[in-house]
């Protein structure tokens, strides 16, 4: 069985491990154990029960394997982007020209820059072992966080984003930071990515263009890229796209990455999402369980796992003794349910 949960100090070895597979695609978690050491801290730090707005907090879980202790993914929620430290993206917008005498009226696409300190909260930093992208882990370990959200809505703006990592090509190369960004800094790439992810964003206001880009002026391979996702991206921005994830209209000042938006209420594991109770930590012999389920204890020490539960007339659930190790309840406590698709 696999449990979701927040991360704590016993974890940086795991973590550090996890961030050294993911080959560069997780910046915002980047395989550096200082760094890893201070946000699993800012992490806990964040669960402190007299936070009652958002704020500058960030929520750190995890997937343990229960059988073998390990840490096989990671997902994050930042309580509001922006700040101290700006948020920056490339907003699209449209600009028309008109020329009546020559009979001219056209619209052109333009990137506007973007700064941002009063955000909205944030999923981010998702990333799964690619041994154990099967099945439900990918499902637990993205929606959970909406769950916890449902628990603790206090702590979260009504709008959420997520900024979906941009298309590159099969040499690794970001066609869209080829065409801008590297004639702007002196880092690469992911160099630079890194940077915005450890909260260095002082370079960007310093040395980003100052003028919207005119998408028509782009080169063609940076044209298309804009607003697309790296194939490796696709599933968890589908996965968003069926919670209710609409297209912001922004997107990433790096790799143009999209982008993508819903309100906090509007999400589909939130709607769906019950609380009941617990009524017996057993499963009846012989009884029918309920089809797999993702069920959380809704505390601030949160656990969430997939199971199923039997369902009694009451509105009273039961779930076998594992689930409820897992999630560290007993009989008589609250339990959050909601269906896995």
């Amino acid at each position: 069985m696999h449990v979701f949960r927040p991360l704590c100090e016993a974890d940086l070895e795991g973590l550090v491990q996890l961030a050294r597979s993911t080959g560069g695609g997780l910046t915002t978690l980047p395989a550096d154990q200082e760094f890893l050491e201070s946000r699993i801290q800012d992490s806990m730090n964040a669960f402190n029960p007299r936070v009652r707005k958002p704020g500058g907090e960030y929520y750190l879980f995890g997937i343990e394997d229960l059988k073998t202790g390990q840490i096989v993914g990671t997902s994050g929620i930042g309580a509001r982007v922006g700040g101290f430290e700006p948020w920056y993206s490339y907003q699209i917008v449209q600009e028309r020209f008109v020329h009546e005498p020559l009979g001219a009226d056209k619209t052109m696409q333009l990137l506007q820059l973007k700064k941002e300190h009063r955000g909205p909260s944030e999923v981010c930093s998702l990333f799964l072992r690619s041994d154990c992208r099967r099945g439900a882990l990918g499902r637990l370990l993205s929606l959970s966080r909406f769950l916890f959200m449902a628990a603790f809505p206090e702590r979260f703006t009504p709008t959420v984003i997520a900024e979906m990592r941009g298309f590159s090509n099969e040499e690794g190369k970001s066609p869209f930071w080829e065409a801008v960004g590297r004639h702007f800094f002196q880092n690469d790439y992911y160099a630079a990515d890194v940077l915005s992810g450890l909260g260095e964003k002082g370079f960007i206001a310093d040395l980003m263009p100052r003028h919207p880009l005119y998408v028509a002026l782009l080169p063609p391979e940076a044209r298309e890229v804009i607003g697309r996702v790296h194939r490796d991206t696709e599933a968890a921005l589908s996965l968003l796209r069926s919670e209710g994830f609409d297209d912001l209209g922004e997107v990433d000042i790096f790799d143009a990455g999209p982008l993508v938006s819903a309100s906090l209420a509007s999400i589909r594991t939130i709607r769906s999402a019950r609380k009941s109770k617990l009524q017996h930590v057993a499963m009846c012999n012989g009884a029918p369980a309920s089809e797999k389920m993702m069920i959380t204890n809704g505390r601030l020490d949160f656990r969430s796992c997939v199971s199923s539960i039997l369902r009694h007339d009451d509105d009273t659930v039961s779930v076998d003794s594992d689930t409820a190790s897992a999630l560290n309840v007993q009989a008589g406590e609250p339990l959050w349910i909601t269906p896995l698709r």
